[in-house]
């Protein structure tokens, strides 16, 4: 399609065009995406992640003009949180990132998360793809920093920086976040305040606790050891040292061939969200709506549980 050929030449409008295609997805998206997929798997795609407040935002500005000083172009996915009641959302990352305005090795876009709660947009993946066809070596992907549901970005990032600051309560809310299975770098940011080495100091208490027998696959199971680093973003204090951190975990990868391991993980996950997807659009396709609401009011009134009424929505649902 011609929308695709513009994109793979460059066109910085066709990719925009494209990735609100995706946004919206449709069968004109999932054509596009068929004919990019065999121009991704170059980028390595970073996760910023943390709880609101620690500074994702100036970190990865300042990240991706240190990457443009070594010539790497960069692609930045920044999430920002849909209103619940409005549907709308802040988009400002735009706003926070203008310096990187004008500049054509960098491209951003904000997206809402219409109401996927695990700190990703639904099509965040989808257009860290676009991003990755485009020819974007380095992809940053911020996500909305709701605290403890951002695990959903280990699965769609190769490295994931886990962002803290001092005296905002990340160290409890870091446990409960479950932040050390998917952390292969911690950021402790704003490290010119008081009460950053007790945040360092934190970090690795956790690190300490850790179980030792980790669940064989997961992150905490590859042998790489986190590093906490401290960076005041606003400075560009330590932001050098962070990326080379994150270029060495893409080296150990690789050496290690976890690289080929964490994709398989990512490619299974993938496949299986979009089969729920589907298996849930088509069965809703097939069923009267009269008979979902029959089913919800015998449900509402504790005369059918909701296992029977899913066993009776699949057997009425027929071959999918």
């Amino acid at each position: 399609m011609e929308l695709v050929k513009k994109l793979l030449a460059g066109d910085r409008r066709a990719l925009a065009h494209t990735i609100s295609l995706v946004e919206d997805d449709g069968p004109e998206a999932h054509a596009a995406l068929a004919a990019l997929y065999p121009h991704t798997g170059r980028a390595h795609v970073i996760g910023i992640t943390g709880a609101p407040g620690t500074g994702k935002s100036t970190l990865v500005n300042a990240l991706a003009r240190l990457y443009r000083r070594r010539q790497l172009t960069v692609g930045i996915v920044a999430v920002d949180p849909t209103s619940p009641f409005s549907g709308g959302a802040l988009l400002g990352d735009r706003i926070r990132m203008r310096d990187l305005a004008g500049d054509a090795g960098v491209f951003i876009r904000s997206m809402a998360t219409r109401g996927s709660l695990g700190g990703l947009a639904q099509a965040t993946g989808d257009v860290i793809l676009v991003l990755d066809a485009a020819g974007f070596q380095r992809v940053l992907v911020e996500t909305v920093g709701v605290g403890q549901a951002e695990v959903e970005i280990a699965s769609s990032a190769h490295t994931v920086v886990v962002v803290t600051a001092p005296g905002l309560g990340d160290e409890v809310q870091a446990i409960k976040a479950g932040v050390m299975e998917i952390a292969d770098i911690f950021a402790v940011n704003k490290a010119d305040r008081e009460g950053a080495e007790h945040t360092v100091m934190a970090i690795q208490m956790m690190q300490g606790l850790a179980p030792q027998a980790m669940v064989p696959g997961s992150r905490a199971d590859d042998g790489w050891e986190p590093p906490i680093l401290k960076t005041v973003a606003t400075r560009g204090q330590g932001v050098a040292e962070l990326l080379e951190a994150i270029e060495a975990h893409a080296a150990y990868l690789h050496e290690s061939h976890l690289f080929e391991r964490r994709e398989r993980a990512r490619v299974l996950g993938e496949l299986e969200a979009i089969l729920q997807a589907e298996l849930l659009a088509r069965l809703r396709a097939r069923l009267p709506e009269e008979r979902l609401e029959t089913l919800v009011e015998q449900v509402l009134a504790r005369r059918l549980d909701p296992y029977t009424a899913v066993a009776q929505l699949l057997e009425s649902g027929g071959s999918l």
